[in-house]
């Protein structure tokens, strides 16, 4: 059962989740390399380093909690799907899992385009210098300010939400004497493998015009009637954290049956699909991602097949992997503080963050795993919840994991797989400043965002 079940936590709905171990590894000290970024890894010392910096060093002079990135890893990942698509296909980083100017600066340099959802993040994007036809903008709800200064500097393409937008788009593309290029979102029906509040492609939910009783076919039908707009193609997004390719076939089987309904209603053939992200992680060694060529020629065999049994020229793929890229290149370094076992059940080891700076175990049932990090130790392993600073029961970041029993407050962890949504949905819960993000690379590391002063909290703080 979900801890969220009652609101006032867990322990007043007597739904505390069962462990997720249940038994510990058979060597505390050892690192995963799936689920760690490329070039963490232990110094002769015991202490766990990325980028070549050991951890001790990068808390003294940075910190904690912060989030420390590896930026080679960052780019060999954006590298990778860039390869693994080749020049006919498109490849958008999408910008919610993590977005920073330094970023899009890598994205550019690597080859990548960028999928924004907000016009904070399209002011990111221009600001560090991404050409506007290199950015995608989504969003189930955008203003009209957005849309305005979205067509304005001529983003790449809009992706149409609702039946609203897309009139709204192309009203203010046409009084702007611009004609926008556009998608429009589908909801295919598909139920993706993930947890309800990142599973988008089932009907009863937010997000885009469902295929069901025709609505989809009939945003086509408009979008190609006005003048304002340059539909381009159809796209479908399923989910987040997925490991299973058959939810995207069935996605894709239903888009270009789409597809060919358009072809033989209007005599058009559209010319793109796009795919969505949603590509899963390894946030433990239970889990088993794909490698971005294994997705781009499963995603192609699958379009390909499809459109030739509908008679269809194969269109131009997209897809907008975000976690897929940035996830695995950070962690989140966090100092202990306070220490209670509970005989019987495990033993508590609080951060001096928590909730704040990671949302998803609080929000999704998130599972990470942890490691002592300032140190090795041959002590045996004891099971722990690694827990925040915040006055709420379900402020908890790692629900169940081993560390050594010889833990001891001032001693360094660090949790892997923290690059996506965890700095992007950080909060100031308790007037709990944000930590930083630091990119580190050979031998080097630099603040990318700062961390948040007292001062940055008062500011906004006008009565």
């Amino acid at each position: 059962m979900s801890r969220s079940a009652h609101p006032a936590g867990p322990r007043h709905a007597d739904v505390m989740t069962e462990g997720h171990y249940t038994a510990p590894p058979a060597d505390l000290n050892a690192l995963d390399e799936k689920v760690w970024a490329r070039t963490v890894t232990r110094d002769e010392d015991g202490v766990i380093t990325v980028g070549g910096i050991g951890v001790t060093r990068l808390a003294e002079e940075f910190g904690t909690p912060a989030y420390f990135l590896d930026e080679s890893d960052f780019r060999a990942r954006c590298r990778a799907w860039a390869d693994a698509f080749g020049r006919d296909a498109d490849v958008f980083y999408a910008g919610k899992a993590f977005l920073s100017r330094a970023v899009v600066r890598w994205l550019q340099e690597e080859g990548l385009n960028l999928d924004v959802c907000s016009g904070g993040e399209l002011t990111c994007a221009l600001d560090a210098g991404m050409p506007a036809e290199r950015i995608a903008f989504h969003g189930n709800n955008k203003t009209v300010a957005e849309i305005e200064r979205a067509v304005a500097v001529g983003v790449g393409r809009i992706v149409l939400d609702s039946f609203q937008e897309i009139a709204r788009v192309a009203h203010i593309a046409q009084r702007l004497g611009k004609r926008q290029r556009v998608q429009i979102r589908v909801t295919v029906g598909v139920e993706a493998h993930t947890h309800e509040f990142i599973a988008t492609a089932h009907e009863d939910q937010k997000f885009g015009i469902a295929l069901a009783g025709g609505q989809a076919a009939e945003a086509v039908r408009r979008a190609l009637t006005l003048d304002g707009l340059e539909l381009i193609g159809i796209h479908s997004h399923i989910g987040s954290q997925i490991f299973d390719m058959a939810g995207f076939e069935v996605s894709a089987r239903r888009v270009v049956q789409l597809l060919a309904e358009v072809r033989d209603e209007h005599g058009v053939e559209l010319p793109e699909i796009d795919l969505g992200g949603g590509l899963g992680i390894a946030y433990t060694s239970e889990d088993d991602p794909r490698e971005p060529h294994e997705i781009a020629k499963a995603l192609g065999d699958i379009v390909t097949r499809e459109c030739e049994a509908a008679g269809l020229a194969t269109p131009r793929i997209s897809v907008e992997p975000g976690r897929a890229i940035v996830g695995p290149t950070a962690f989140t370094l966090y100092e202990v503080g306070t220490i209670k076992p509970l005989e019987g059940l495990r033993t508590y080891v609080s951060v001096d963050g928590g909730m704040s700076d990671n949302i998803r175990t609080a929000l999704y049932d998130a599972e990470y795993t942890v490691a002592l990090a300032s140190r090795t130790s041959d002590a045996e392993p004891m099971l722990a919840r690694v827990v925040g600073k915040h006055c709420e029961s379900g402020d908890i970041v790692v629900k169940d994991a081993f560390l050594p029993s010889d833990l001891a407050p001032g001693d360094l962890i660090a949790v892997p797989a923290t690059g996506a949504y965890c700095r992007s949905m950080a909060s100031n819960y308790n007037h709990a400043l944000r930590p930083p993000v630091v990119a580190v690379r050979d031998g080097q590391a630099r603040v990318i965002v700062r961390r948040e002063t007292e001062e940055d909290l008062l500011c906004l703080d006008v009565g």
